[in-house]
């Protein structure tokens, strides 16, 4: 029995060999590409040893940053090895000092990635014009924090049919956007923050009709907002900080149904803020601090019922806080602060379930501070009012230094200075027509004394003159 066992042990053994053998001199690598994946290694790795040390490097000797994928030849007789990704970084192998991109990425037909991270950071590098083009099959191409990778777009790069990921952030990138950019019709995810683009955002971009993630932010890019970029109606998230553009938000933004977060922060926008971004029903994440706005805060905004932070600070806003934002139940963070906003604080706000900050400082709000000491004490720093000369809050026994936490001046503390009108007015602040009123009548009485007492001169003159 034993012998029977140790038969068939020996004979799989021999057939599991043997179809190992078979798919080894089956599943190769074609010479042209293994070649040309040697010489982009050794362009970017301090490995030049590469190709001895990694002679199969889809099969045996692999290496972790390279990935491949099997395909059958033309006579559907052998498996076939192509390098679809190559990705280098600091999680895998760090580029050499005089790292470059090889011309023998051409070599690699079936190259579906390439992410290079923190690459080229000591040597300029440019990006080569002839390595993208209709043949590519790219699809992901992500070259990050490489801050000596300078030069301007390719425009080749627009022809690349299949590219869903183009990431060029964090690098000193600069010259404009090239209008060929339109024709990836398959991006989804555009991000070129961190450079130092300029020029206008051209209209093209609404031709990336399958784009989710637009990130233009960090640049120098200028102009008014295209209206196309209402066409993008699949865009989740949209961050166009720290720029120059400038002029009225477009109605088109309106179109933007799936939006998640919009940044405009940190340009030249001017108010209004269209009504039509009402209809961002999906919006999280709204900021456009630092912009002329100069505006009142649009009611509408109480109707974006998913907002988790509102972001207005420093834009020249007007009139009063609405109480309408008491609806914004997922509110978390809240900021208005360094604008020209006037009136109370609504009381309401405390009652937001969500909300962890807020900051109305340096403004001109007035009256009572009539925020409960629980909601005070659950935000602490997070909750700024500092800065409002006619806000006050009404100290009590159990936190009796609250107006020097909160620094504002204490509604108890205005009763030494405006005593009579403390029982009347809490906050010791009288409204303002109020003060009209007793100003227009008391110049009322002075008049009337004065022309009681010239229309007496007139009568004793004219007796005297009868006489």
């Amino acid at each position: 029995m034993s012998f029977f066992l140790s038969h068939i042990l020996f004979v799989f053994l021999l057939f599991t060999s043997n179809v190992q053998q078979a798919l080894s001199q089956e599943m190769v690598m074609e010479e042209k590409e293994l070649l040309g994946l040697f010489e982009v290694m050794e362009a970017l790795l301090d490995e030049p040893d590469f190709s001895q040390t990694h002679p199969q490097p889809c099969t045996d000797t692999t290496w972790p940053g390279i990935e491949c994928e099997v395909s059958i030849d033309d006579n559907d007789t052998q498996q076939i090895f192509h390098v679809t990704k190559i990705h280098i970084g600091p999680d895998i192998s760090p580029c050499k000092p005089s790292a470059y991109l090889s011309q023998s990425l051409l070599k690699l037909t079936f190259l579906k990635t390439l992410s290079l991270f923190n690459c080229f950071v000591t040597s300029h590098v440019t990006l080569p014009k002839t390595l993208f083009g209709p043949f590519s099959s790219l699809e992901h191409l992500a070259l990050q924090s490489n801050t000596k990778l300078h030069g301007e777009i390719p425009s080749s790069l627009g022809f690349v049919p299949n590219l869903r990921v183009l990431s060029l952030s964090q690098n000193s990138l600069y010259g404009s956007i090239p209008k060929q950019i339109g024709g990836l019709a398959f991006l989804e995810q555009l991000d070129l923050s961190y450079n130092n683009f300029i020029g206008q955002i051209p209209n093209e971009i609404g031709e990336l009709k399958s784009l989710t993630i637009l990130d233009l932010s960090w640049n120098k890019f200028e102009g008014n907002l295209p209206n196309s970029i209402g066409q993008l109606q699949l865009l989740q998230k949209m961050d166009l900080s720290s720029n120059k553009l400038s002029g009225k938000l477009p109605q088109e933004l309106g179109n933007l149904k799936r939006l998640v977060l919009l940044d405009l922060s940190h340009n030249i926008f001017s108010g209004p803020i269209p009504e039509n971004l009402q209809s961002l029903k999906l919006l999280e994440y709204l900021i456009i601090d630092d912009n002329p706005i100069k505006a009142m805060i649009p009611h509408f905004i109480s109707n974006l019922w998913n907002l988790k932070s509102l972001s207005f600070s420093g834009c020249g806003l007007v009139g009063s806080i609405p109480n309408s934002l008491s609806s914004l139940k997922n509110l978390s963070a809240l900021s208005l602060d360094n604008n020209s906003l006037i009136g109370i604080v609504p009381k309401n706000l405390a009652l937001l379930p969500n909300l962890d900050q807020l900051n109305i400082s340096h403004n001109e709000l007035n009256g009572v501070l009539q925020f409960p000491n629980e909601f005070i004490e659950k935000l602490g720093e997070r909750l700024d009012v500092k800065g409002n000369n006619e806000l006050c809050v009404g100290d009590d026994k159990t936190n009796k230094n609250l107006s020097l936490y909160l620094e504002i001046q204490s509604c108890v503390g205005l009763r030494a200075v405006n005593d009579k009108s403390y029982d009347e007015d809490p906050a010791g602040i009288k409204p303002s027509w109020i003060k009209s009123n007793m100003s227009s009548s008391s110049t009322y009485l002075d008049l009337q004394d004065i022309l009681f007492a010239l229309v007496l001169c007139f009568f004793f003159c004219f007796l005297n003159l009868c006489l």
